[in-house]
């Protein structure tokens, strides 16, 4: 184990994601390829290519959280901020990401909110916990 994913983690802790300078800049470091880099990152899915939204919502689409409404949810969400998951809102404000269980299962839906965790979700909680209830 190398200090690759290390420094990847400092970059998006302080950057808040990990640009094209930033894969030059530790390749060059580490002794490594662009290529080398770029795969880790691409790999998994916690290193961001471009900046977050100021509330980064993940809602779990595991089996037990889709059994209490989490697809009925995740529409909901998607039409409301008019963004698929995965993406961000044009004012930065939101970003959607799709996860598997946040080990909440009794409490389904399960969301996390800028790593606050919350069950039982729907539309109006997450939109309470990114700012003033309103997408």
């Amino acid at each position: 184990d190398g200090p690759l994913l290390p420094i990847l983690h400092a970059f998006v802790q302080h950057f808040g994601h990990i640009s094209d300078q930033a894969i030059v800049l530790i390749a060059d470091v580490l002794n490594l390829t662009r290529a080398d880099v770029q795969g880790v990152v691409s790999f998994y899915h916690d290193f961001r290519r471009e900046p977050a939204g100021r509330y980064v919502v993940k809602l779990c689409r595991a089996e037990s959280c889709q059994s209490m409404g989490a697809d009925k949810l995740a529409s909901s969400l998607e039409k409301a901020l008019g963004i698929k998951f995965g993406e961000t809102t044009p004012d930065r404000r939101i970003s959607l990401e799709a996860v598997y269980c946040l080990g909440n299962c009794a409490l389904s839906p399960a969301v996390l909110v800028n790593n606050q965790l919350r069950g039982r979700a729907n539309k109006a909680k997450i939109f309470e916990m990114c700012g003033d209830g309103r997408p």
